[in-house]
């Protein structure tokens, strides 16, 4: 019984199967397996460097690992329950085809700090993929707005209609949260970056190991400086949940508005077939599946940053087995992510349309341009306060007449202030009101195309 075991001779009896069911983690940790036979390798070539194996070993371990690696490529590596984790898998399966040679592996390493390389190994290289899919949403978004800088859309503010605004400039707010999710996700990866690999069970090793050239080998830009923190640390998972977490708030936040978009009641945009359902029963419907998918898996996400923070709050130094629970979250977490960053990417560049007539007449049929009368008369040396209640008058005056400001004639305009002129019906059309918005970071047209080009450059 003791060969099916990953621990010592101590126990004289096997667990008890339920136990054994609820002790394992190889149906979930088996995703580590690529990153745990490149740690592995980069840590046997070690062993031989530092003269604690021979070469010739070493050379038969990389063998045999790498073997490993091509039966779990062609499917024929499957550990069941039996061999707990994925470490304790490859280590058993190694012997079986190098021999003993193959238990000299473990010589300096402990499975705490095993698993904790092979889980910033994985992290590092899910970070980089979806570092890239950010790119790719961005470059989505600076398309649709490229070809819609004076294309105008409502905006809002406790969404009730605000002022208008170029479209693209609606879409580079995204563009920018995207950003700042990218750059986010750089600055985790930088700690993740970092090796517990020779940390040991929580003490070091007694083994003359070189810790630098595992780091180095296997790309960390720097080694953990103290052994127990290195194999206790989760602090870069947590991290990463943030900063998942983060992403999704942004795409939720698009996802909503989009859903309002294709709302009969909005209908700014029209969702193509190729990323919409149907009703089971309504037979006019179009339902916006993929903004209401996203918006409900990011909550997945924002709950697996809680559930790490709850469980790491409570753990003594060093190694505890509750940390065998971080890694399902971390997985759902990454591939949520993905999942997500994918399909609205494929949303924005070919599921839907902006509705350009339809949008232009949501920008004409309200009193979104009010602000705009208040600075016409602000520009002409009224008070800025004393305009804006003048406007407030003639919007309620023009509300229970039935007329917009731009219904009003010059004589109305004047008996609320001898200020104005006929120009104020340019002043007021919607597209002279965007325009007008030059301000650094504004909306006006301009603008928008200097914030495009900058955009462009950010992501080159």
């Amino acid at each position: 019984m003791s060969e099916q075991k990953s621990w010592s001779d101590r126990f004289e009896s096997a667990l008890h199967p339920v136990i054994a069911r609820f002790n394992a983690s190889i149906e979930f940790d088996i995703e580590l397996l690529p990153y745990d036979l490149t740690g592995s390798i980069a840590h046997a070539q070690m062993l031989a460097h530092t003269g604690i194996i021979s070469e010739a070993e070493a050379q038969q371990l990389v063998a045999g690992l790498e073997q490993i690696r091509s039966e779990h490529q062609q499917g024929q590596f499957n550990p069941g329950i039996e061999a707990e984790d994925i470490h304790f898998a490859v280590e058993r399966r190694l012997t079986e085809i190098v021999g003993d040679v193959g238990k000299k592996l473990h010589t300096g390493r402990s499975r705490n700090d095993q698993v904790g390389t092979d889980l910033r190994l994985y992290l590092r290289d899910q970070i980089d993929q979806i570092r890239s899919q950010v790119r790719e949403f961005q470059q989505v978004l600076l398309d649709l707005a490229e070809t819609n800088i004076e294309t105008l859309i409502p905006g809002y503010t406790h969404l009730q209609r605000a002022q208008p605004l170029s479209l693209a400039h609606h879409l580079l707010a995204y563009f920018q949260m995207a950003q700042r999710d990218w750059e986010r996700l750089g600055e985790v990866r930088e700690r993740t970056n970092i090796s517990p690999l020779g940390s040991g069970a929580l003490a070091g090793t007694t083994f003359p190991i070189d810790r630098h050239d595992t780091a180095s080998q296997l790309g960390f830009e720097q080694v953990y400086a103290n052994s127990l923190d290195g194999v206790s640390d989760r602090d870069f998972a947590i991290e990463f949940l943030h900063a998942a977490s983060l992403t999704l708030v942004h795409l939720s936040r698009l996802n909503e508005e989009i859903i309002l978009w294709a709302s009969q009641e909005f209908s700014f945009i029209a969702l193509k077939d190729s990323c919409a359902t149907g009703s089971s029963i309504m037979p006019q419907k179009k339902n916006p599946d993929v903004p209401e998918l996203v918006r409900g898996k990011s909550g997945r996400v924002f709950g697996h940053l809680q559930g790490m923070l709850v469980l790491m709050k409570g753990l003594p130094l060093a190694y505890n087995k509750d940390l065998q629970e971080d890694k399902e979250p971390l997985f759902d977490s990454v591939k949520t992510t993905q999942a997500c960053l994918e399909a609205m990417t494929i949303l924005l560049r070919e599921g839907l349309e902006f509705r350009g007539e339809r949008l232009a007449e949501a920008v004409a049929e309200d009193f979104s341009n009010a602000t705009d009368v208040a600075d016409y008369l602000a520009a002409r040396g009224v008070p800025f306060r004393q305009a804006y209640n003048l406007v407030g008058k003639v919007v309620k005056k023009s509300l229970a007449a039935g007329k917009l400001l731009k219904d009003l004639t010059l004589e109305e305009w004047k008996e609320l202030h001898p200020a104005f002129e006929a120009d104020i019906y340019e002043a007021i059309a919607p597209n002279q009101v965007v325009a007008a918005r030059n301000s650094y970071g504004g909306t006006g047209f301009e603008q928008v195309r200097q914030a495009l080009e900058q955009a462009r450059a950010q992501i080159r």
